[in-house]
Parts: C-alpha cells; sequence; structure tokens
C-alpha cells in the first residue's frame, strides 16, 4: 500500500477513528477533507441488505436530485425528424437518428445519457454490443425510452440520475460536488437515500439501508448514521 501523502495524513486525522457521524455533520467534513485541486465529485455508497442475484431483490431506479449533480451532462436524443427542434431546445447535445446509428457502429460513444423513442428501439438493439457495456443502452425503466423526449432531456439536464445495485449489494451514485454548499449536499444525499428507501424489495428481509458512507473524489470514506438521515 502507498503511503500517505501529507495532506492525506491531515484529512485522516480529521475523521475519527470508529464514530458514525450524522449526514449533516458529514457533508461538511467531506468539504473539509477533500485534497484534489479540481472541484471534486461527492458520491455516496449504500450497503443493501439485499441478494442482487435474485430477481425480486434487485434495486434499480432513477431520482432528480434537488440541486442537479453539478456535472456537465452530455446527452444525445436519438429520435424521429418531428421531435428534433423540441429535443434541441430542451438541451440536447446531439440530436439526430440514423446519422448517429451509424456513428455508435464504429464506436463513437463521446455522451454520458442516450434518450430516445418506444417506436425507435428496434433500430438501437443492435447497438447493445458498444452501448451495454458502458452504461449507455436507453431502458423505459430509467426514463430513457420514451415519447416525450424534451421532457426527459430536461430532467436529465437538471439533475436526474438512474442508479443500479451491484452484485456486492452496493449502490454508488455521484451526488454533487465539493464546491456544493454543506446543505445542498446534505439534501442531495438524503433524496437520493430516501428514493432507496421506498424501493425496498418485498422479498428483502433484515436490515435494509446496512450502512452509508460519504466521500468524495479521491478522499476517505465518512460513515453516516441512517437515522440522521431524516433530521435534514
Amino acid at each position: 500500500m502507498s503511503k500517505l501523502t501529507k495532506n492525506q495524513k491531515i484529512a485522516l486525522s480529521k475523521i475519527e477513528p470508529g464514530k458514525v457521524y450524522s449526514l449533516k455533520e458529514a457533508s461538511s467534513l467531506v468539504k473539509e477533507i477533500t485534497t484534489t485541486k479540481f472541484d471534486a465529485s461527492v458520491d455516496v455508497d449504500v450497503r443493501l441488505g439485499v441478494d442482487p442475484r435474485k430477481a425480486n431483490q434487485m434495486v434499480r431506479g432513477v431520482v432528480s436530485l434537488p440541486h442537479g449533480t453539478g456535472k456537465e451532462v452530455r446527452v444525445l436524443a436519438l429520435c424521429t425528424p418531428d421531435k428534433e427542434e423540441e429535443a434541441k431546445a430542451a438541451g440536447a447535445d446531439f440530436v439526430g437518428l440514423d446519422e448517429y446509428i451509424e456513428k455508435i457502429k464504429g464506436g463513437w460513444t463521446d455522451v454520458d445519457v442516450i434518450i430516445t423513442m418506444p417506436a425507435i428501439m428496434g433500430k438501437i438493439g443492435a447497438l447493445g454490443r458498444v452501448l451495454g457495456p458502458r452504461g449507455l443502452m436507453p431502458n423505459p425503466k430509467s426514463g430513457t425510452v420514451t415519447n416525450d423526449v424534451a421532457a426527459a432531456v430536461t430532467e436529465i439536464k437538471q439533475g436526474k440520475i438512474d442508479f443500479k445495485v451491484d452484485k456486492a449489494g452496493i449502490v454508488h451514485a455521484s451526488i454533487g460536488k465539493v464546491s456544493f454548499s454543506p446543505e445542498k449536499i446534505a439534501e442531495n444525499a438524503k433524496e437520493f437515500v430516501n428514493t432507496l428507501i421506498k424501493l425496498k424489495p418485498a422479498a428483502a428481509k433484515g436490515t435494509y439501508v446496512k450502512s452509508i458512507f460519504l466521500s468524495s473524489t479521491m478522499s476517505f470514506g465518512i460513515k453516516i448514521d441512517p437515522k440522521s438521515i431524516d433530521e435534514i
């Protein structure tokens, strides 16, 4: 294991060993322990008491963060010609259909989210090999397959994100930037965790939210008391 830098040692010294922090405390502390020179992302990791291998315990959903993610999200709208102007007006970075399908077949994936329409999914199915591994395949459950393309683009640009529990039972999401105020970080985290709680599978037994950690890019994780979420 590599040695800690001077800044990392200072950051680590600010976290009390074994302490479980309130969300309010953690939202302030994550700003103090961030040592990057750029505006780091703030991440939440939630370990759930589910078995993702079982279909009836899969947790997947979307959430609109009240203060957005702070990231510039590049959106591609694959739509019919009659929807193109609406998509552009809503803020889509790329709008079109066949020309972008050909670009993607050639390996182009310089976007963060792809939104399309149900009638077009037949054409997009062949792109699964390229889009699937990159998490870019449009999905009705995440709201990226819809006839209201403009509304979907607007929601994504304003901070709507989708999430899915991984094989280890952990849900990870970026919910803001270190430059956000502690209040905005806390409110985004609360919205995310409460959305997860609402999605608790009926088949999940025992403790559902096992642990919550808040961190920033390359920072140490801060353990949060799940009971403190509703104190915000």
